[in-house]
Formats: C-alpha cells, structure tokens, sequence
C-alpha cells in the first residue's frame, strides 16, 4: 500500500448533476502481485500470424453478453460516466478462463492473445491487426445486437488466433474449462488490409489498417511534437503510411544454434572478464550471464574497486563497460566516468596497460561505449571514434532497432558481418558526433564502424525512429583499428537469450543472435 506525499493535501473533484462534487484525501488500496512462471518460452504476443495457414479468431467472452459501458474509454471520450460498469460476475469463471488459456498455450494452440478489457473488441482486434501487419474480418452477429456495446465494452475475455486445423482441439478445452457458452468463433484474417467488422454481412466499421493505426497513434503524435523534437515526431507518424513495411525481421550470415566457442569451453579454463560498472550502471548481471554462457569467469568490477588498487587489471583478459544510468544518468555521464579514470594516475596507468595489452579485448555498451569513447588517448587506434552526444530526437530513447553488422576488425564480431537483426536500444545521448567530415571517412576507409542501424527493408538509414538517435550514416558501433576494443550503444547483453527477445524466428532456439559475439571473446582467448 503505497505511501507517498501527504494524504490530506490530496483531492479529488467532478461535477455531475447535482453540481461539484469533491473529496479530500481519498481513500485507495493499491495492491501488487506476482506469479511464478514455470517456462517462459512459452508465451504468445498479439501479433496476428500470417505464416502459419488458415486460422480463425476465437473470442471468449466472460462478460456473458453483457456488453456493460458504465467507466468504459468510449465512456470517458465522451465525457459520460455511465452506470453499469464491466465487473467480475464469476470469480470461479475468471480462474477457469486463466487455466484454460495457461493449458491452450502450453499445447501450442495459440497463435496469437490480446485482452479485451482496455478498449473492448475493436480495440483488440485493431491493434492485433496492427502487430500482424494483417487486415481482420470480424463478424458480431452472435455477440449481442447493441453494436457500440459489443465493439467498446471492457468485459473481461479476450481474443486468441488458432489454427483453422485446431479449433476442434481448442474448443474442447474450453468445454472441459466451463467456457463453451461465452466462447465465440469470430471471425478470420483478410488479404485486403482492412479491418472489417460486419453484421449479417453487413459493414458495421470498415477501414484500412493503415488508416486505423494512423487514428491510433494521433494523440501520442501530437503529444510527441510538443514533447520532443518535432521533426522526428513528424518522420515516426509519416513512417506509418507505410503499409508495405515488413516489420522486425532477421537474416543471419551463421548459425544462430551453432556454439562456436564449445571447443574452448572444453578445456576446462574460463579465462576471467571485469564487468565494469559505476554507480548507477545497470545491466551488469545481464552482461555477466551472457559472459559466463560464453565459458568465462565474470567478475564484478565496481570503478571504486580500481581506483583504490582493490583490483588489479592485469589478472583479466576481457573488460565489459556496462550501460545504463551511470551518474544518475546526468548529461555527460560516460565523459565523466571516463574523466574519473584519466584524472586518477593509478586508474589511467591500469586502464593504459590493459588496453595496450596484446592479448585483451575491451567492450562498452551505452554509458560504457560513451565512456570507452571518452579513453581514446589510451587505446590504440581509436583517434577518429566520434563522441557521443544528446539523441537528435531530444528524449530518452527506449526501443526496438534493427542493426547490420559491419565487415570490421572486431574479434567479437568474426563470422557475423552482413547480419541483420534487432537489438535492445536504451540511452539518452547515443548521437555519435564526429570532429569532421574527414573522421568518418576515416573510420569507413579503415572498417572500424562496426553496426549500423537499418530500416526494416534493410537499408542503412538516417530516418526516425530507425535510426533512434541521428548518427550520421546510421553508426551506432566502432571498434579500434586491431579490433580488440569495441563499443556500440545498443545492448546485445539484454537480447543474448532468445527468450528476451520481444520478437524473434521461430527457428532460434535457446541463443539469440547476440551470444555469437560472447562465444566470439571466447574464441578470441584461447
């Protein structure tokens, strides 16, 4: 039960037909809870399946009909209360309607899953449309003859995708659950890229998806012009035009099952890698599971630990900057992080033999890549590396990206160049700043860019959001001129397992497509 400022300075006022109404300090309960999940690759997303053959939409619906407006979003929009409210009729329905989902899921019977109750059915089906990249026939005859109520309602139920093969075997799960009587075979995908709702075969809403997901995402539009940079608000929203966009996708130039460091691992040494963090950093458990995977010993190295001589750098042969909020992630952070190591004679000696070392390999990631760029003056061949500045779109960008591997010298990249796949971004100052024109040909001339971020045609791209933070010629990672250092402000530690992954093939197995560069470092020791 949350406590924060002081309750009796709190209050809440509304107006209804008797006049203005308010209370001060309002009574709440805010209670939070968790659950165990016993194997999290099997989960499904609302993205509607294309590849996978005929499939039909099965709506269960635990409001039995009801179809109740009272507090609904359609309700709020035009400024109504309403009086009879979605609610739990059935709490013995509701655990049925979970199990059986849970046991559907863990058969595979369910290709794709979205709630209803935030926005009702058109909602649901819309953004299910929108994640699939698919038009949606849906028909209301058999859910009730109000057709505001059936498309807005925000009873409890929810939609699933299954294949056309597999109702039969869906179905009777539901009979088993008790939820035959509220579930409804709904309707089916279309090839004409438009969300149809009908009764009687009549159109009751009909328009394209792009035009829907163009409504959709009006308010944040506007809101993100006011915001952030409006140039990059207008190139996100323009961008949605695009009805032909392919989506996240991957194409790998290795095999993502393939464990190219198990030879080494065989050996039975697990060389050691600092995990360097600062205060505030995070994803450093992250990186160290995935250098650990790869057959190394992590070890947790905090910047304290070297600057006091706690920690030598010579017993390591790997040194992984870590991301996330170093500072409070003040403007500057990763300068000022790599300022305390120059300003220290001790930690700049340390820093300088480790990187002079023939026999090292450096990694920085976000605040670390910020950092590492910051050190320049004492890694070899990293003179014309950019400094990285705030994100052109002016906010913190957390997203999706989709990046190419770059033909380079990087010993953690071997065997990946000509890769396309996503990747976690993360960072509010990723804008690779070059000195002059002349540095990035250098850096293009001696193969040292080492990803770049493309669109989802696979082209490298200067065009928000793709490219989240306007690195010119899509740059988002370097690597020194032997390859022993590199530095990206994407966070391949955060996707190394396929499960992290919010969208992956359905070919990858345990690793993502990232644990090849962990397993590279592997290699790169011996």
């Amino acid at each position: 039960i949350p406590v924060g400022k002081d309750s009796m300075s709190m209050k809440t006022a509304w107006q209804d037909e008797s006049g203005d109404k308010s209370v001060t300090s309002p009574l709440s309960l805010v209670i939070s809870a968790f659950g165990a999940v016993t194997d999290i690759r099997k989960t499904v997303t609302p993205q509607l399946r294309t590849d996978k053959g005929d499939s039909r939409l099965i709506l269960i619906d635990l409001g039995c009909g009801k179809n109740r407006l009272g507090g609904s979003c359609l309700a709020q929009v035009y400024g109504q209360l309403g009086t009879q409210p979605a609610d739990v009729d059935s709490p013995e329905l509701l655990a049925n309607y979970f199990n059986a989902v849970q046991k559907l899921v863990a058969q595979g019977l369910v290709q794709a899953y979205h709630d209803r109750s935030d926005g009702g059915l058109f909602t649901t089906v819309a953004e299910m449309a929108f994640a699939g990249n698919t038009g949606v026939s849906v028909e209301l005859d058999a859910l009730g003859s109000d057709d505001l109520a059936v498309l807005f309602s925000e009873e409890l139920g929810g939609v699933i995708q299954v294949k056309a093969t597999d109702v039969e075997a869906v179905n009777a799960v539901l009979e088993d659950y008790g939820l035959s009587a509220m579930s409804h075979d709904i309707g089916t995908l279309n090839d004409s890229d438009t969300v149809v709702f009908t009764r009687n075969g009549n159109p009751v809403v009909s328009d394209s998806r792009v035009s829907l997901r163009m409504q959709w995402a009006a308010t944040t539009y506007e809101m993100q012009r006011l915001r952030d940079n409006p140039a990059c608000a207008d190139e996100e929203h323009e961008a949605k035009k695009d009805a032909a966009n392919p989506g996240l996708h991957a194409a790998l130039t290795y095999d993502v099952n393939e464990d190219v460091a198990a030879p080494f691992i065989a050996k039975g040494t697990k060389p050691s890698v600092a995990i360097l963090r600062e205060q505030g950093v995070n994803s450093h458990l992250e990186m160290a599971a995935a250098f650990t995977r790869a057959g190394f010993n992590a070890i947790d190295v905090h910047m304290s630990d070297v600057l006091q001589g706690r920690v030598d750098l010579a017993q390591f042969q790997g040194l992984a900057a870590c991301g996330g909020f170093s500072y409070g992630d003040v403007l500057g952070a990763g300068e000022g992080w790599a300022k305390s190591i120059l300003f220290n004679g001790r930690a700049r000696d340390a820093f300088e033999a480790f990187f002079t070392r023939q026999d090292t390999f450096s990694l920085g990631v976000c605040n670390g890549c910020q950092m590492l760029s910051n050190l320049k003056s004492l890694i070899p061949g990293t003179e014309h590396w950019p400094h990285f500045v705030t994100n052109q779109s002016a906010r913190f960008e957390a997203r999706v990206a989709m990046v190419e591997v770059q033909s380079s010298n990087s010993v953690l990249l071997q065997g990946m160049e000509g890769s396309r796949m996503p990747i976690a971004v993360s960072h509010g100052e990723g804008q690779a700043e070059f000195k002059a024109q002349s540095a990035i040909a250098a850096v293009n001339e001696q193969q040292q860019v080492a990803l770049r971020y493309i669109d989802n045609y696979g082209k490298v791209t200067n065009q928000y959001p793709a490219n989240p933070n306007g690195s010119p010629e899509g740059i988002t990672g370097l690597t020194s001129a032997d390859g022993r250092c590199t530095i990206m402000m994407p966070h391949p530690e955060r996707v190394f397992r396929t499960v992290a992954n919010s969208w992956r093939p359905d070919d990858w197995q345990e690793d993502g497509a990232w644990m090849r560069m962990f397993r590279n470092a592997r290699v790169f020791v011996g």
